[in-house]
C-alpha cells in the first residue's frame, strides 16, 4: 500500500479568517498536509501562529466569528466541511477524538466525571448505561486513575491537573477513534506528569493504531513523539519534514531559531537563546515573507515577495534561500 492509499487525513489549501474590528482577518493561509494511519504529525510554532485554529478546523469547531474561507479537509476520503451537522456529530468523538488545552474549561465543573464519560459513550454506541459505565471504569484504569469505580462519582475539581488531563484523554479515546487531535495536552503540567502523559498517548496509540495530530510549542516533546513535523508561522506553513530530518538539518531560518532556542543542560550560557522580535499580530498588513523582520538572513526580495513552498527531497520549505539550493 502506498502513502496516498494509506492516507487517513488530507488537508488541502486550508484558509481560515476571523471577524475583527478591522474586518475579516486571515489567520490560516493555505495550509496543506497529509497524515498516514498510525503516524504522529506534530504542529509547532509560537503562540498565535495558527496551531489551535488549524486543530479546531479539523472538526469544523471554529468559535464565533471564525470562517473556513476555502480548502478541503478529507478524512477517510470524505470532506469534513461538506458534512451535515448530524453527520459531523457522528464523526466527532466516534472517529476523531480531541484533547483540548485546558481540561477545566472542557469538563463540566458541576457534573461528576463518570456521567460525562458515560454520556459520551451512549451518544455514539448502542449499549446500555451499565455497559457504558463499565467501559468508563476500564478507561480510567487504562489511563492510570486509581480506584476508578469510586472516582467516577467525583467532580473535576477533586482531581489534580495531571489527572484531569488523563480524564480528557479517556474521553477522547473512549470510542476508539481513528484520529486523535491533541492540542497542547501537557501545557502547565510539570515535567514528570508531562512524561507520563506522553508515554500514555504513545502506548494507547500503539495499541489502537490511531493517527495523531499533536499541537505543541515544545520541541523536546516533538523529538520524543513525532514522525513528521509541520512548522507554522503567521498562519503559513514555513517548513514540513520528517522529524528526524528536521532536527538533523532544519532548512527554514525560523525552524533553526526554534531549535536554537532549546535549552540544554550540556551547554552553559549567560543568556537564554531566543528569536529576536515578535510574530506579526493577526490582521497586520503583510508584504513579502512574514518572518523577514526577524530573519538574520533577510534579503530585499524577502520584504516584498512571499516565497512559495519549495520541494526539497520530500520536504517543503517556504524560503527564498532554498530557491536554487
Amino acid at each position: 500500500m502506498n502513502a496516498r492509499e494509506d492516507t487517513l487525513l488530507s488537508v488541502e489549501d486550508l484558509r481560515v479568517s476571523f471577524s475583527t474590528e478591522q474586518g475579516r482577518t486571515e489567520v490560516l493561509r493555505g495550509v496543506s498536509y497529509r497524515l498516514q494511519k498510525g503516524k504522529v504529525l506534530a504542529v509547532v510554532g509560537e503562540s498565535g501562529c495558527g496551531k489551535t485554529v488549524q486543530a479546531l478546523s479539523l472538526l469544523n469547531l471554529l468559535p464565533a466569528g471564525g470562517e473556513i474561507k476555502s480548502g478541503r479537509i478529507l478524512f477517510k476520503g470524505k470532506d469534513i466541511l461538506s458534512l451535515s451537522p448530524q453527520q459531523l456529530r457522528k464523526v466527532r468523538g466516534a472517529e476523531i477524538g480531541m484533547i483540548f488545552q485546558d481540561p477545566m474549561t472542557s469538563l463540566n465543573p458541576i457534573r461528576c466525571v463518570g456521567k460525562q464519560i458515560v454520556e459520551t459513550i451512549l451518544a455514539h454506541k448502542n449499549c446500555s448505561k451499565l455497559q457504558a459505565k463499565a467501559r468508563a471504569v476500564r478507561l480510567l484504569r487504562k489511563v492510570g486513575i486509581e480506584k476508578p469505580r469510586k472516582r467516577l462519582r467525583e467532580y473535576p475539581f477533586q482531581f489534580s491537573g495531571g489527572q484531569r488531563q488523563r480524564i480528557m484523554i479517556a474521553m477522547a479515546l473512549c470510542l476508539h477513534p481513528d484520529l486523535l487531535i491533541a492540542d497542547e495536552p501537557t501545557t502547565a503540567l510539570d515535567v514528570t506528569i508531562q512524561a507520563q502523559i506522553l508515554k500514555l498517548i504513545k502506548t494507547l496509540q500503539k495499541q489502537s493504531g490511531m493517527a495523531t495530530v499533536f499541537i505543541t510549542h515544545n520541541l523536546a516533546i516533538v523529538a520524543d513523539i513525532a514522525d513528521d513535523v509541520l512548522v507554522l508561522y503567521a498562519g503559513y506553513c514555513v517548513e514540513q519534514a520528517p522529524a528526524e530530518e528536521l532536527f538533523a538539518q532544519p532548512l527554514h531560518p525560523y525552524t533553526k531559531g526554534l531549535l536554537h532556542s532549546l535549552v540544554s543542560l550540556k551547554h552553559k550560557a549567560e543568556h537564554l537563546p531566543a528569536i529576536e522580535g515578535y510574530p506579526p499580530a493577526p490582521g497586520m498588513p503583510q508584504e513579502g515573507c512574514p518572518f523577514a523582520p526577524r530573519c538574520p538572513h533577510v534579503q530585499d526580495r524577502c520584504r516584498v515577495q512571499l516565497p512559495p513552498l519549495f520541494e526539497r527531497n520530500g520536504r517543503q520549505v517556504r524560503c527564498w534561500l532554498q530557491e536554487n539550493a
